[in-house]
Order: C-alpha cells, then structure tokens, then sequence
C-alpha cells in the first residue's frame, strides 16, 4: 500500500510540473498571439482599402509619417519640420541671430558661425589627399579638388571659359551682364564680388593690414603675410614629391617643378631663347638693350 501510495504521490507531482509547463509554454506563446493578431488586424485594414470599405473598428490608424507640411507664405516652399520653415524664413526677414563674439559677424544659422569661427582659430578640418592642402570649410575642399582632376563642366556661353563650379560661372556672367558690378573709379577695373573690389582698392590706397608680430614689416595681402612669417619660423610646408625639397611658399615649388619637367615658360621676344622664371628672363632682356 505506501508503493502504491508513493506512485499516487508522485503522478501528482508530474501532473503539478506538465500544468506548469503548459502554463509557461501559454505565457511563451503570447507575444506570438499578440504578433499575429497585429497582422490579421492589418491584412483586414488592407483588405478594406482596397475594395474601399470603411474600417468599423475604433483603433488607431496605422502612422504614416507625412512630409512637406509647413509651407511658406512667401516664397511657397516647404519643408518636412517647423524647425526647418523658421530657419528659412530668416532668408525673408534678414534675422541673423547667431553673432560671432570676436569680430561681431552675424549669422542666420549656428552652423554658418561655427565654419567663420574656423577663421579666427585657424583650424583647418578638411584635407586634400592628393597635396595636403587643409580648408576651413568642406566646399571650399570641393572646390580645390578641381585643381587636381581639371574637369571644369561649368562654361560660360559668351566667351567660353569653363570653371570647376557653378557659382564660380555665375559670378564669372557678372562681367558679361555687367550686375551688381563693383568698378574702381581709378583704373575702370570691375569685379564681380565686394570682397575682391575692397582688397584691389589697397593697391590705390596703399594699405598694408597684415602686420608680421616678429618684425613689424607689413603687408597688403594675407597670404604674403603667411609667407613672410614662415621665414621667421623656418617651416616649409610644400615639398616635391619627386626630389623631396621643401619650399616656404606654393610659388617656389611650382617654379622649381620645372627642373623636372623641363618647362621654360618665358620667352624672349628678341632672340627666342626660353627660361623657367620670369626673373631670368628679365635679367636676359637687359643683355639687348645694351648693344
């Protein structure tokens, strides 16, 4: 009788241990359930779109995420985020309310202000692979890598001259339509861009703005400030990638690739003879006009 007793016992063990076992595989199954479901409440959301019956039932609507909400009044573009239509609108009513805290530029957006804060850090994110030359900002990069492949598929249509950009050609078309030039007044030279007007008018005025901090001596252009400070520190940033030798300015190594290339780009008009700088030729010319 207790074996028979045990037995029972243990029957009901197993019974108490498969009922939790169904139990779990019930709670194990129920995101499946809940899963199909969710489908068979879309296919038949589906299946009455298409024959165009009215869905009876009172849940949400499945999300569709919508685009191109916010539309401007005034120019009539729109945009997929209110965020987006205010930034634009500052095209409209000229806010700049981003205002650089050392020169006093203002900006319309905060991205605009941190390229032109580059300028006065000196920081230099963008390198080109291909000769090491670092830009402040990524479409000046865009820009220069033209240099480089030479495709120019932008041409101007009255003189033919092709340019790496698009915005370059436009302000090229300046010149032929004559719009928004800026003309000096002192020699009838036009330029497309305020910028260019401002830096010819130092060779009138005679302003030299770039001061070496070493020695004093000034300059008219930024970039021969660069230049001449480099003699102070002795840095070289240009070399040939064919012989090693390092240059203090872009100009010398251009001219010192010639030894390699044997290019003689000046020429005498009086005997023919060729020379690689401009300053040779110069010192060959004297030699005629002292017979």
């Amino acid at each position: 009788m207790a074996f028979i007793k045990e037995e029972s016992e243990d029957m009901r063990i197993e019974e108490v241990i498969v009922k939790q076992e169904e139990t779990d595989e019930q709670i194990d199954l129920m995101p499946l359930k809940e899963e199909s479901q969710e489908l068979n409440e879309m296919e038949e959301e589906y299946h009455d779109f298409i024959i165009g019956k009215k869905s009876t039932k009172t849940e949400k609507k499945p999300y569709r995420k919508s685009y191109r909400f916010c539309t401007c009044h005034q120019c009539g573009k729109s945009f997929s985020h209110k965020q987006n239509l205010k930034i634009h609108m500052r095209t409209h009513t000229g806010e700049k309310p981003y205002t650089c805290q050392r020169c006093g530029k203002s900006f319309s957006q905060k991205g605009n202000l941190k390229s032109h804060m580059r300028i006065h850090t000196g920081e230099k994110r963008f390198t080109c692979q291909q000769c090491g030359n670092s830009f402040t900002q990524k479409g000046n990069l865009k820009k220069h890598m033209g240099i480089h492949t030479g495709e120019k598929p932008f041409t101007c249509d009255q003189c033919g001259k092709s340019f790496t950009h698009k915005d370059m050609l436009n302000s090229h078309m300046r010149i032929h339509s004559r719009e928004d030039c800026f003309l000096c007044q002192q020699c009838g030279r036009s330029f497309a861009h305020k910028v260019s007007f401002k830096i010819h008018m130092r060779v009138h005025t005679g302003e030299e703005p770039y001061a070496c901090s070493q020695c004093g001596k000034s300059f008219r252009y930024k970039p021969s400030l660069d230049s001449h400070v480099r003699t102070h520190t002795g840095e070289n940033p240009h070399t040939c990638k064919l012989c090693g030798k390092s240059f203090s300015r872009n100009a010398s190594l251009k001219t010192h690739m010639d030894i390699h290339t044997g290019e003689k780009p000046f020429t005498c008009d009086q005997c023919g003879k060729s020379f690689r700088r401009k300053v040779t030729l110069n010192e060959h010319v004297k030699i005629h006009f002292r017979r």
